[in-house]
């Protein structure tokens, strides 16, 4: 009877899987080519779009690079006029040697510069450079650079572009300027007064830079305004100047840098923003929609095509296919749901030859994946554990070189009692620094090692600050990092109270906050700014707060590494008013278990025996 069942089904089977699979694959052929024609298309159009905004962003940065550097070389040449020229002179009795200085910067610059102009706070001009005739009454106290100085003294403004009408070089031209202007403190016979600098920078070399990349023809184009919207450089300068074509720059004027999108006057655009720094000035790239399609309908073309001859070919390879893969899959199909279902048969072999390859490297891959997934663990808990120990071996010298110096120096002294003082607390420090090699000790032993620790300071500072330890006893008996506070105690006497002549104080706390442990080290020193404890855990070397050779980096990871991320350091600081770190871990009680599933890097554990939730939380990283 069953012979003759699989007799039936050989002869039944195969002939409706082969019309089965034949439309099926062909119906899913032409659908996966639509699909994937449209995805295509979307993608290519995609990557179109974003390389043009990626080279547009680029040419953006690199043109605002080079008015940067063209800007601070003016400002430069401002800083010397001031700091080298003014200072360093008086109007009544040096005028000659102010008229030398100006000269030798204006003579530097001269391809970029148009003037250099020294007035008095009345408007009175000091001295120019080049030497020129002023032209009669230009009342430059109403002109916008000389009111933008006087009002804000602090800064200094760049104008708008703007005809030179201050002086008369006999040559009848007009130059199209950007004056730098910033007030000054002019002396005279020891009595000082403000005045303001003006320096006249020739705008040619700005309208060249952004002609140089106003270049395509795709409807692409850049501009330049200030932080008002007011227009500096635009390739249609003069239709928006005679209002035949208009732009969005006071809108633009607003926007932070980065990519926007926006519609205007009914047309679709992506702008792209970057401020050039000094000035608040916008440089503006304008991509209009219709340029990214531009060049995509050829690929659409082909794309079609591609799809098209794809559908025809698929159609006729699976009316030949289908007959030779529908009884092998359908076996190696059976065999592989009896396995999954919990069963281990033998994974069918048999077929065309990609069939049975198919099938032998499905049998050895079940093999193999309990063996392999053993081995990927033990891995990843051998790599956690020598991330954590190479952490931990980072530990600076130059405490126990201090320590040891200090204590020559008290015998030498024959102040043998400090001395025995300084050598049993560095005992008592190394003995548990050492800790018989394990990386897991007790809150209560952290504390004695942090106690020996802050005995040898305050003998080295001579007690110019006071350490006291309140901790919760509730805590004494949980599982922590070895060597987490010597650095932090150590960055809050280098940092916060060892500069301090009497009034230092360094606080160490610890109390239970639902099921974890929290030690907080507070000092009332010189703390720190936002933007340094921003970076103080990042490793930044902006930061100047490095701290020990451990550092306050290398407690973060470690707590992390053992722990995991959700666990670590937080720092608060405000300057004059001291620095908090906070240590949070979880309130895991030691025990051996608990510290040998630690070391090993299995996780932590809420309790001992919970192998099931330690393992959890490893499968979950």
């Amino acid at each position: 009877m069953k012979h003759k069942y699989f007799g039936q089904l050989k002869a039944l089977r195969p002939k409706g899987i082969q019309s089965t699979l034949m439309w099926a694959f062909s119906l899913i052929s032409i659908s996966i080519m639509l699909f994937l024609g449209i995805v295509l298309y979307v993608r290519f159009s995609a990557l179109s779009r974003q390389e043009n905004v990626q080279n547009s962003r680029k040419l953006l940065e690199q043109t605002g690079e080079n008015l940067e550097d063209y800007l601070v070389s003016m400002r430069q040449i401002s800083d010397a006029v001031y700091y080298n020229v003014i200072k360093e002179n008086e109007f009544s009795s040096q005028k000659q040697e102010i008229q030398r200085g100006m000269n030798l910067l204006y003579e530097a610059k001269r391809e970029d510069l148009r003037s250099i102009a020294i007035y008095n706070s009345s408007g009175s001009l000091l001295a120019a450079e080049p030497v020129a005739s002023q032209k009669e009454d230009p009342n430059v106290t109403r002109q916008d650079w000389f009111r933008q100085a006087m009002g804000r003294m602090e800064n200094m403004h760049f104008s708008t572009p703007h005809i030179q009408n201050l002086f008369d070089d006999g040559t009848r031209r007009y130059y199209w300027v950007i004056s730098l202007s910033r007030v000054v403190e002019l002396t005279d016979q020891g009595d000082s007064q403000l005045g303001v600098l003006l320096v006249d920078m020739d705008y040619s070399n700005i309208f060249r830079m952004m002609n140089q990349v106003n270049t395509l023809n795709s409807g692409q184009y850049y501009y330049l305004c200030d932080s008002n919207g007011q227009i500096i450089y635009h390739p249609r300068q003069i239709q928006i100047s005679q209002k035949i074509y208009s732009e969005n720059s006071e809108a633009v004027a607003g926007y932070k840098d980065g990519a926007y999108d926006e519609i205007f006057e009914g047309e679709r655009r992506k702008v792209l923003v970057s401020t050039i720094s000094y000035t608040g000035w916008k440089l503006v790239s304008v991509i209009p929609y219709s340029t990214f399609a531009h060049g995509m309908v050829d690929v659409k073309y082909f794309i079609m095509i591609m799809i098209l001859l794809m559908v025809i070919m698929l159609v006729l390879i699976n009316r030949v296919v289908s007959l030779r893969i529908s009884r092998p899959i359908l076996e190696l199909n059976h065999s592989i749901v009896k396995y999954e279902a919990g069963e281990k048969p033998e994974i069918y072999i048999g077929g065309s030859t990609e069939i049975r390859h198919l099938g032998y490297s499905v049998q050895k891959s079940y093999e193999q994946i309990d063996s392999l997934m053993q081995r990927i663990l033990l891995e990843q808990a051998e790599r956690r554990k020598s991330e954590f120990e190479a952490l931990q071996s980072q530990i600076n010298p130059h405490f126990l070189y201090n320590a040891l110096e200090s204590i020559i120096w008290m015998v030498e002294g024959e102040r043998n009692e400090e001395a025995v003082f300084m050598i049993s607390q560095l005992a008592r420090l190394f003995r548990i620094s050492l800790s018989k090699g394990r990386s897991v000790i007790t809150v209560k032993e952290e504390l004695q090692h942090a106690q020996s620790y802050m005995n040898i300071q305050k003998v080295r500072y001579k007690n110019a600050f006071t350490v006291i330890f309140d901790v919760d006893a509730a805590l004494y008996s949980l599982c922590t990092v070895k060597l987490i506070l010597q650095p932090i105690l150590e960055n809050a006497i280098h940092y916060g109270v060892g500069g301090m002549e009497d009034s230092g104080e360094i606080r160490v706390t610890g109390r239970l906050q639902g099921e974890d442990a929290i030690l907080q080290v507070t000092d009332n020193g010189l703390g720190m700014s936002g933007e340094e404890v921003a970076l103080v855990l990042k490793g930044n070397k902006r930061s100047p707060r490095h701290g020990s050779g451990v550092g306050l980096v290398n407690v973060n990871n470690r707590i992390q590494i053992l722990f995991g991320r959700e666990y670590g350091l937080t720092v608060t600081s405000e300057p004059d008013a001291g620095t908090s770190v906070f240590i949070r871990m979880p309130a895991v009680p030691y025990t051996e278990e608990n510290r040998e599933v630690l070391e090993k890097g299995q996780g932590f554990l809420r309790g001992a025996g919970n192998d099931k939730e330690a393992q959890g939380m490893k499968d979950e990283e």
